[in-house]
């Protein structure tokens, strides 16, 4: 195997470098991409319990920063998504959307819908960091509100 593999492998492997390795899949998971981060993020605290703060703020910012792109890739997507008709739930939904602005981003932790619905706020062009932001928090409450439980259903060491 090349080296550069073998550096990468050891780079991305749990537990010596979990905080990388758990940005990455917070940050792939927030795209369309169909992956999960909370295995990871639970993984890693009970591995390292002492990691469980930074744990959680890493993955809150990989899943941030994923959900950014994917409001960039929306809000690029604008004049491609125009030109398809419009159904009256996609109208309903869009009607729903811009009703509620950015603050419709503090959902983008839910399964299946978050990801697009952080699209679908870049194409209708809710401001960035007002989306972010709600995007931040939304998924900062559901990673402590997940840690706390899963802890709490398994206690004890690895």
């Amino acid at each position: 195997m090349a080296p550069w593999m073998n550096h990468l492998l050891a780079l991305l492997a749990l537990p010596e470098y979990g905080l990388s390795t758990l940005f990455l899949v917070c940050f792939l998971s927030a795209t369309l991409l169909p992956l999960g981060s909370e295995p990871a993020l639970f993984g890693l605290i009970k591995l390292n319990p002492d990691l469980l703060l930074p744990a959680i703020l890493v993955a809150t910012v990989g899943n941030t920063l994923g959900g950014a792109v994917t409001w960039a890739m929306g809000y690029g997507s604008h004049q491609v998504v125009d030109r398809y008709s419009h159904s009256s739930t996609h109208l309903r939904a869009l009607n729903w959307l811009e009703r509620i602005g950015p603050k419709a981003c503090l959902l983008s932790w839910l399964p299946i819908v978050g990801d697009p619905l952080c699209a679908v706020a870049g194409w209708l062009k809710f401001p960035f960091w007002r989306c972010t932001l709600y995007m931040a928090t939304g998924k900062f409450l559901r990673y402590v509100v997940m840690t706390a439980s899963l802890l709490w259903f398994f206690p004890g060491s690895a």
